[in-house]
């Protein structure tokens, strides 16, 4: 079965005044379908830049990306955004929900630029909330929330495109140690559904919820395997 990702020899280059700057250096990687893994790497080993590169927020400076059967590599700004929002559902660190717009609406934006009728876009936000464990606070704006609450927000908004790929950067990065597990309990579940999940930490502990850990240092894969320490986990 061909990958759902599939990345030949991506480098990324950066020009920073006269400095040069090799973000990535000729990273090859597979990805299939229903798989977890986690990218891992301190400041600087470049696991931000692959994540950019795979959620098609950046071009690769060489190489070729296939997502889904198509080569992203050398798609323009349009064609990239239109992938982004039928292919992948972001889930960030600093939730980045819209403070003055209800939790519906923030689910819900991603189905407006997808061009589908109110109605549609209410249902299946409602539906998304509802996964996540938040069908009594549809209403509440983002400061009514709780940071783990905003947090399943934002996961339901990544969830209601019915993307490939969830692709969650730091997505603990603000919350405790007890609303940190229930939201990884949450991408589990997620996972255990059918979606594929690529979770970028710096942290052992987050990163052993994952089934496979991939390792950069320097813009180079360091380590590539299945992860023996897969903490098992009861669903949030």
């Amino acid at each position: 079965m061909e990958p759902i990702i599939k990345v030949r020899n991506i480098s990324r280059i950066y020009k920073v005044g006269l400095e040069t700057i090799h973000a990535l250096r000729s990273i090859t990687l597979d990805i299939n379908k229903n798989e977890y893994v986690a990218l891992m790497g301190s400041s600087g080993s470049g696991k931000s830049t692959l994540m950019n590169v795979l959620g098609c927020l950046d071009t690769p400076s060489g190489g070729e990306y296939h997502l889904n059967g198509i080569d992203v590599s050398h798609l323009n700004d349009n064609e990239l955004a239109e992938i982004r929002n039928k292919q992948i559902g972001f889930v960030f660190q600093t939730f980045n929900l819209l403070p003055r717009s209800t939790a519906l609406e923030n689910v819900a934006l991603p189905l407006v630029y997808a061009g589908l009728s109110k109605e549609v876009r209410d249902a299946r936000a409602l539906k998304a909330l509802q996964d996540v464990g938040l069908g009594d606070r549809v209403t509440h704006r983002p400061n009514e929330l709780s940071g783990g609450q905003r947090q399943r927000v934002a996961i339901a908004r990544a969830l209601v495109t019915n993307p490939a790929i969830i692709l969650a950067d730091e997505p603990t990065g603000n919350l405790d140690s007890k609303t940190s597990g229930e939201i990884m309990g949450l991408l589990a579940e997620i996972h255990d559904k059918g979606n594929t999940v690529i979770l970028v930490t710096h942290e052992e502990d987050i990163a052993r919820y994952a089934h496979r850990i991939v390792r950069l240092k320097d813009g180079l894969v360091e380590s590539d395997g299945e992860n023996q320490k897969r903490n098992s986990l009861t669903t949030a």
